[in-house]
């Protein structure tokens, strides 16, 4: 059985006396991937910020059996583009060993662009290095914020095949946040659907057929559904009539 890595109980959280979050609890586990999804406004930033330990919930715990060691990728970075900085020394600004940054561009695939600007990598290349960089100091939870984005479908599979990897070969927990129903769900091990409160939570294949689910996604959406080997495999849903759920889109 997998480790629990972390878990959150009943989070609650507002701001501004909006509640953000209404009582979710999420368990993370050694080599899993949980995806995060939800429309926007549905308090996903906030429930990533709570698991990073950046912000604390008005309610509710956060527990970890282990000692947590997180890896982050944000969703976008800014570098000024006059700084001269290449995608090693950008590695190195983490204060870790020559040896661990070569060790992790060699693991993204990027170690032939060690000498390259950071400004001049193309999408793909800098989520690798985004990538690489959270992997540094061999983390046992991931944390990845849309970390596909920006780039195209092949390098998207490319990318999530990478992440499988990485939590076999890390046995790390990862948590991905994503906006993206297609590739995604070839690429986790359960979802979680969040809008203020979680709406439902499984599998792929399941999910996918609950009425909270198709009462913010539809029915009619082409996703590609989650195959233990990983493969990728395109189906339409094939629900019966519309059901309305228990989690709307207030947005």
């Amino acid at each position: 059985m997998a480790r629990l890595i972390l878990q959150l109980d009943s989070i609650y959280k507002s701001f501004n006396k909006k509640q953000v979050l209404n009582d979710v609890s999420v368990s993370l586990y050694q080599g899993q991937i949980t995806t995060l999804i939800g429309p926007n406004g549905a308090g996903k930033s906030t429930l990533a910020k709570i698991i990073l330990g950046l912000v604390k919930p008005d309610s509710g715990a956060r527990i970890s059996p282990v000692p947590l060691k997180i890896g982050y990728m944000p969703q976008k970075i800014k570098i000024d583009p006059t700084l001269p900085i290449s995608t090693y020394r950008f590695l190195q600004l983490a204060n870790t060993s020559q040896s661990a940054c070569n060790e992790a561009l060699e693991t993204v695939g990027i170690s032939h662009l060690t000498a390259t600007p950071i400004q001049n990598l193309s999408g793909g290349e800098l989520q690798r290095a985004l990538l690489a960089r959270a992997i540094l100091r061999q983390p046992n939870l991931l944390v990845l914020d849309e970390p596909v984005q920006g780039v195209d479908v092949n390098g998207q599979n490319e990318l999530y095949k990478m992440i499988n990897s990485l939590a076999k070969t890390l046995d790390c927990g990862v948590l991905m946040v994503s906006h993206d129903l297609h590739l995604v769900m070839s690429a986790t091990d359960q979802v979680i659907c969040l809008n203020g409160h979680i709406c439902c939570h499984g599998r792929p294949e399941h999910i996918t057929q609950d009425p909270a689910f198709l009462n913010i996604f539809g029915q009619t959406t082409a996703i590609y559904t989650h195959r233990h080997d990983h493969s990728l495999h395109e189906e339409r849903l094939n629900a019966g009539p519309h059901q309305p759920g228990n989690c709307r889109n207030h947005d």
